[in-house]
Parts: C-alpha cells; sequence; structure tokens
C-alpha cells in the first residue's frame, strides 16, 4: 500500500474508529506530514513509497532529520513523532499490512520530569492581587481559584460554557483528553467567586469567560466563540498576576494543576485518588508528584530511621 494512502486510512481510523479528538487527529496528521518532507527531503517520492518498504533504518534516520535545522528540539518532542510512527505501524498491523514492527522502534529515554509547583504562601500572595471590584479582575480571580481547586486543563477550562456548571451542587463534568469524562468538584470559595463574576456580567454570551477587552455597544453582536478566552491568553495572565506577586518561578496555569496535586499529597490523599481526580490514564503520570515531596514516606522514614 502508498504511505500516502495508508496515512489517511489511518487518519480517518482514529477520527471515525477510535473517536480521537480534532487535536489528537490534527497532530497525527502533521507528525506524518513531517515524515512526507522527510522522504522528499532524501529525494523519496512520498506518494510512489510503500509502507512495506518501510525500515527501522528509515524510521531511525526520520528521527535524526527531527534535529536537522532544529537542534533545540526537545526528548519529549522527538518521541512524539516516533509515537507517532509506532501508531501507524500498530494500525497497519491490524489491517494485516506487512511493514515494519513497531515493537522495533525504542523511544529515548528522558530525564525525570520536573514539578513545578507553588507553596501555600505563594498560592495566597498569587490570589491576593487581583483587585475583587473590577470586573476582569472578578475573572481572572474566578478562572485561577478554578484551575487550583477543580484541577481542570486550561483547555477545559476555556471550553466551558456558563450552563455547564451547577454551582449548587458543587459538581460538574468535563471531557478532557482522549475524550474521557470525569467529574469535577468545586469548593464552595471557587463557586462563590464564580458567581460574583457572573452577576456582573450583563451579555448574552454562553462562555463561562470570556474576553471584556471590547466596547460594550459591539458586545450584542458578537458571537461566543469570538469572545472565549485562549489558553495563551490564560498563561499570559497568570505569568503576570504571579510577577506582580513578586513569584520568579517560571509557572503557567498548569502550575497551578500541579499546586493542587501537591496540596493534596501533603494532606494525605492517595496516588490513586489523584490519578481519578487529576484525569490520568495512568498512574504513571501521577506519580511524578511522589518526587516533590509525600508526608507518608516522610513519616515512614521518621519510625525507622531514628
Amino acid at each position: 500500500m502508498k504511505f500516502q494512502e495508508a496515512r489517511e486510512n489511518f487518519l480517518d481510523w482514529l477520527e471515525v474508529i477510535k473517536n480521537k479528538s480534532p487535536k489528537t487527529v490534527e497532530q497525527y496528521s502533521r507528525h506524518l506530514e513531517k515524515f512526507s518532507e522527510y522522504l522528499e527531503d532524501k529525494n523519496i517520492d512520498s506518494y510512489d513509497f510503500k509502507v512495506q518498504d518501510l525500515t527501522l533504518k528509515i524510521a531511525e534516520w526520520f528521527r535524526s532529520y527531527l534535529y536537522k535545522g532544529n537542534a533545540s528540539i526537545s526528548i519529549k518532542t522527538a518521541n512524539a513523532y516516533m509515537i507517532t510512527i509506532r501508531s501507524f505501524l500498530k494500525y497497519l498491523e491490524k489491517q494485516w499490512i506487512k511493514t515494519l514492527s513497531p515493537t522495533s522502534i525504542d523511544l529515548i529515554k528522558a530525564e525525570p520530569r520536573r514539578v513545578e509547583f507553588l507553596s501555600e504562601e505563594e498560592l495566597q500572595k498569587l490570589f491576593s492581587i487581583p483587585n475583587r471590584k473590577a470586573l476582569i479582575w472578578k475573572r481572572d480571580l474566578a478562572i485561577m481559584e478554578c484551575i487550583y481547586s477543580t484541577w481542570l486543563r486550561i483547555s477545559e477550562l476555556t471550553g466551558l460554557n456558563k450552563n455547564d456548571i451547577n454551582l449548587e451542587t458543587l459538581e460538574f463534568a468535563v471531557r478532557g483528553k482522549w475524550r474521557k469524562l470525569r467529574v469535577v468538584y468545586l469548593t464552595q470559595h471557587s463557586a462563590d467567586l464564580i458567581k460574583n463574576y457572573l452577576d456582573a456580567r450583563s451579555d448574552h454570551l454562553s462562555p463561562l469567560f470570556i474576553r471584556h477587552n471590547i466596547k460594550h455597544d459591539n458586545i450584542d453582536i458578537l458571537e461566543d466563540e469570538q469572545m472565549r478566552l485562549s489558553r495563551f491568553f490564560i498563561t499570559w495572565m497568570i505569568k503576570k498576576y504571579a510577577l506582580k506577586a513578586g513569584i520568579l518561578k517560571n509557572i503557567s496555569a498548569h502550575t497551578l494543576r500541579h499546586s493542587f496535586a501537591t496540596t493534596l499529597l501533603w494532606a494525605g490523599a492517595d496516588l490513586r485518588s489523584i490519578q481519578e481526580m487529576l484525569g490520568h490514564a495512568s498512574i504513571t503520570t501521577t506519580q511524578v508528584y511522589t518526587h516533590v515531596t509525600n508526608p507518608q514516606l516522610k513519616n515512614i522514614h521518621k519510625k525507622f530511621m531514628k
């Protein structure tokens, strides 16, 4: 089978049969397009190239090609491309198409992931910066508290509409990575901040959090997606408040998720519960937080090492 034909079939399979998110399909498509560029760079016509001719040497050369002209590429990014190739090969195996075995492609061993989180004092400083009177500051404070206390990913938060959440029951459902549905719990404090923000709004728009850098006269003609906040804005906003609070760590919205997880660990929560709340598919992902702090391990150490 020709590579380009197999590629299109693979992407269709991901979308229709595996029900992968548009973002995931787009990433796989982009990675395979890069592989096409690599073939063309090697004077191999990607439209004539057959998947039966894909060898381990070609795959390894593609890995090297990723670094060509981009020496700053991370191990994580290089591995992501190779994971796509492996997934593509696994699909071909399922279709009984003879080609390179996906198990023959190894990933580069990366250094343990480093988790950045905020201490209780730093969190208090961060949340004290927004002035609670202005509408924008009410929104920003509600966003930061919502991320911290509900462990939402930015993409999950930006996609929320007002009718998605229940401020009375203090819980709602979100569909996160891999289209996995999970229940998210609000604290009373975060619910109060969201209600305070929504009560201050007088628009018809559906998104839970919106832009406010527009003329009020224009808001009635604007549509939901024109006013929905982007993940880049939220990251920039949190960095801005962190600097004003004198926090020198290079933080992002994800840092608040990390801070939530470490807060739970300090309180003695077990990893399985934290895994469910964070929406991690694997406990291995959650275990990174034990490298930060685990009071249970500390207590065991004290008990036996006196």
